[in-house]
């Protein structure tokens, strides 16, 4: 077969085919990148390092076991700390989702370090007799715990990276609400209106929500220490060194830095992807905590005339191309967006997780590619909202007060005093007539001026108990 200019000629169990001159990839990787053009997207850049800190301490390992020679493995360890530095990730050209299992994605890994490893050791890409992807820096691995690990890696690192923006978030939510604390609003339930309660209580119940999504994340870290690295092809080891089994994922840990374990069954761990799915329900948990926030802050924030205009969100952007002046809450909105998919994506991961069958899933690709951007795009949500919205946020503390006092929901306070249906009958009465709840009592003699100023203090009815006395003994002084 004649090469064309720029060309090589690889071949593989399919055939021959030309490869760019220049590439880092090999045939296998071409194959797969005609084969799968499915997202038009690359792969993510952690996880390109979490393979190559795998097959560096493959590596390692395979020449610590006397499996593989200094030199080979010293140019396979090179080639693969400047691919975790961020050299030859263009090299990386599959799709995220693909078939095979992952195969794709490990074979573009091989070839690329290989090619490098040659060129290393003063040879020429290509020729495979130097370093050989399946031999050398695929020695003693399948795919099929490769991938796995890997993607558990990326995971562990993206929750990490996640985990930082939520304890910012939840450090600004805690500052809003010792900011907020004086300020006396209207809770309401159902929309209606119910009892005071002070902004910065609801910005400290927020807290609350993010602080227990940082304890979950901490629990889906521990569910993707463990790793099938050196199972295999289904977990029982095969082709791979006795050694190198129980070494190799103890020197993936030092290089990574994380503290990584083996499974305790490499069969379980290479079949079941049941901690995909405990890892992305918590992450779905997490989002659905946040735009839940991010309605309240929408509706908080409504108006400025016509809505609830109790607190203000930084302005950051025209809101209309017609309607001049009109200022939207696009932060929480692109939060709430946020949320929509991550819960769209945990469906298809379980989805995904379910339909593994006997010794191996292959829809781990779909896994990953969706499990890696919900991470991803909830942490450079919460980033956004917490730099572009939360520190920004003011509060209109007079219109919330005077929503308080003018509030039929205040009568709720009077009612161990007067009983419940007095207080519903005066409820009624304030609606019909648009009359103060305050005014209503005090014409009917229920109550003094002096007795009401010391129930219906606004700051009290946002606090436990009824002033620590008995209702009857207020009525009597």
């Amino acid at each position: 077969m004649e090469v064309r200019e720029g060309y090589r000629l690889e071949h593989d169990s399919i055939g021959e085919k030309e490869v760019p001159e220049e590439a880092y990839y090999g045939v296998q990787t071409l194959r797969a990148y005609e084969n799968f053009h499915i997202t038009g997207l690359k792969i993510h850049s952690q996880l390109i390092v979490s393979v190559a800190q795998i097959k560096k301490a493959a590596a390692i390992t395979n020449c610590e076991v006397g499996v593989l020679s200094r030199d080979k493995a010293d140019a396979i360890v090179r080639a693969c700390d400047e691919i975790i530095k961020g050299r030859l990730h263009d090299q990386f050209i599959v799709d995220p989702i693909q078939g095979g299992a992952g195969t794709s994605l490990n074979m573009n890994a091989n070839e690329v370090i290989a090619n490098r490893a040659i060129e290393l050791m003063g040879g020429k890409k290509g020729d495979y007799s130097v370093i050989n992807p399946n031999d050398d820096v695929n020695c003693g691995q399948s795919t099929n715990d490769v991938f796995p690990s890997c993607g558990k890696m990326t995971t562990l690192t993206l929750l990490e990276n996640a985990q930082e923006q939520l304890n910012r978030l939840e450090e600004a939510l805690l500052a809003k609400a010792a900011e907020f604390d004086s300020v006396i609003k209207m809770g309401r339930t159902q929309l209606q209106d119910a009892v005071p309660i002070r902004l910065g209580q609801e910005f400290h119940a927020y807290a609350g929500g993010i602080r227990r999504d940082i304890g979950r994340f901490e629990a889906a870290k521990e569910e993707v220490r463990s790793l099938n690295l050196g199972g295999t092809a289904i977990g029982t080891g095969l082709n791979a060194d006795t050694a190198y089994f129980r070494r190799v994922v103890k020197n993936t840990s030092t290089i990574s830095g994380e503290e990584l374990v083996q499974s305790y069954d490499t069969i379980d761990a290479t079949q079941n992807l049941d901690n995909y799915a405990m890892v992305s329900g918590i992450v779905k948990s997490c989002a659905v905590n946040l735009s839940k926030m991010c309605n309240d802050l929408r509706l908080m924030s409504s108006g400025p005339r016509t809505g609830f205009c109790e607190i203000n969100l930084p302005a950051k952007q025209n809101g209309s191309s017609i309607m001049p002046g009109k200022i939207n809450p696009v932060i929480p909105e692109v939060v709430n967006q946020v949320a929509f998919n991550i819960i769209g994506n945990d469906m298809t991961i379980a989805m995904a997780t379910e339909a593994g069958q006997l010794e191996l899933n292959a829809f781990e690709p779909v896994i990953f590619y969706k499990l890696f951007e919900s991470i991803q795009t909830l942490t450079n949500a919460v980033r956004t909202l917490v730099d572009n919205c939360i520190t920004g946020i003011t509060a209109n503390e007079e219109h919330c007060r005077e929503m308080v006092e003018n509030s039929i929901g205040i009568i709720t306070a009077i009612c161990p005093y007067v009983g419940y249906e007095t207080a519903a009958n005066i409820a009624k009465e304030a609606l019909r007539s648009n009359a103060s709840v305050r005014d209503l009592i005090l014409q009917k003699k229920l109550m003094t001026e002096e007795q009401l100023k010391d129930i219906l203090d606004p700051y009290t009815m946002t606090k436990p108990g009824i002033r620590g006395k008995d209702p009857m003994d207020i009525l009597k002084n």
